[in-house]
């Protein structure tokens, strides 16, 4: 049974900046492997970044970016919950990072695609 907290906005915003932190944490280490391989060899780095030019890949970069504006705006509304006066905008500060997350993302897809 889901508890009356759970079904609440912000606590579905603290699942997405944990999630989106854990994602962009379990990312970093395959991002390093690839910055070692430009610093080994410029053909290693070549093979990678043909590799990454498929559609898949492309995906997976407007999910990373989708995620990293998710993760800012979720910290920012922590931030602004924490350190300004009001309290009574939460709903919106959620609104407002869940829309500018959408519109990075799709941004981002404008310009890849």
């Amino acid at each position: 049974m889901i508890r009356p907290a759970r079904n609440h906005p912000g606590f579905w915003a603290f699942v997405a900046h944990r999630v989106s932190g854990v994602a962009l944490a379990l990312f970093l280490p395959l991002h390093f492997l690839v910055l070692g391989l430009a610093l080994e060899s410029g053909d290693a780095l070549d093979r990678t970044l043909a590799v990454a030019d498929r559609p898949v890949f492309k995906i997976a970069e407007w999910g990373l970016v989708v995620l990293l504006t998710i993760h800012l705006c979720a910290g920012l509304r922590v931030m602004a919950l924490e350190f300004l006066p009001w309290r009574d905008t939460r709903k919106g500060l959620i609104g407002i990072g869940a829309v500018t997350a959408l519109l990075v993302g799709a941004l981002f897809m404008l310009r890849v695609g």
